[in-house]
């Protein structure tokens, strides 16, 4: 009879256990199986609004959500009209306390909760306001990005003039940004000079070899500011300088990085070098 007794006992204990799991706040009960909705992936949506995978992966739904679920989401493409995952993520230190990078999760809260919370989930948000000082004038940093580079190498030329041409670039709002055209074509009239670049798949020598850190770390610090590219394409290699997903390859006149100013505010960029150092900051201007 005891035995039976702390038998019920036991099964009564994991009942009230079960309950107050499920009564935690609403940021913990994202469920892991990712199975999003067209609230947070709606796949024409998806296609429609980035060019890049119209040419890389077609019309074929399964291959666009494998894209959406691997890259797409820590790329902040949105995947619905009303969702963006970075946005989400940036408007909400309760969301990212409990989510942290775990980005399905946010897409299933917001199915969840999110929305019929009137969270806003869209491009147009708030970001947390960080201040810095330049000059004589605080700004609000909405993305920031840092990487390393070898200042003793030719490479580092390369790096250093491409940042200060993207460095103190304002942009309107609704107004387009072109890396390429910004940084002027690669020559030595230009001021670049040879280093290792990657072609073909293959390491191999070319004028401008660096650029492209300048720009995968602008790519870097739009995806922190929520910032969606609408163009962008991914170097053929690993690169060392990023985490996979976050580089930005440019070649010639062929692949850019591109973004539109969605804010309803100028943004400026900063690009610093020193000691080694690659920044890029997008603010508020």
């Amino acid at each position: 009879m005891k035995k039976l007794n702390c038998i019920r006992i036991s099964l009564l204990m994991l009942l009230c256990i079960c309950v107050l799991v499920g009564s935690v706040i609403n940021t913990s009960a994202a469920s892991k199986t990712v199975t999003m909705t067209p609230t947070t992936f709606d796949m024409d949506y998806y296609y429609n609004t980035n060019p890049d995978l119209q040419i890389a992966i077609g019309y074929d739904y399964d291959a666009l959500y494998k894209h959406y679920l691997k890259y797409g989401l820590k790329e902040g493409r949105s995947g619905s009209e009303e969702f963006n995952c970075k946005a989400y993520m940036n408007n909400y230190a309760d969301l990212r306390a409990a989510f942290k990078n775990d980005y399905a999760s946010y897409c299933l809260h917001y199915e969840q909760y999110g929305k019929a919370e009137n969270r806003n989930a869209s491009v147009q948000f708030e970001p947390d306001a960080i201040t810095v000082t330049t000059t004589s004038t605080n700004h609000n940093v909405l993305g920031s990005y840092s990487t390393n580079y070898d200042a003793t190498v030719q490479r580092a030329t390369n790096v250093e003039l491409a940042a200060s041409r993207i460095n103190g670039v304002v942009l309107q709002p609704g107004q387009e940004f072109s890396y390429s055209q910004t940084i002027l074509p690669r020559t030595p009239e230009n001021g670049y000079v040879e280093a290792t670049v990657i072609s073909g798949g293959e390491y191999t020598i070319g004028y401008g070899g660096g650029i492209c850190q300048v720009s995968s770390t602008l790519y870097a610090a739009m995806l922190n500011a929520g910032l969606p590219a609408t163009e962008r394409h991914p170097h053929s290699l690993p690169v060392s300088y990023v985490p996979e997903g976050m580089d930005a390859t440019i070649a010639s006149t062929v692949k850019d990085l591109k973004f539109e100013n969605i804010f309803n505010k100028p943004i400026q960029i900063t690009a610093t070098t020193e000691d080694g150092i690659l920044t890029v900051t997008i603010i508020e201007n």
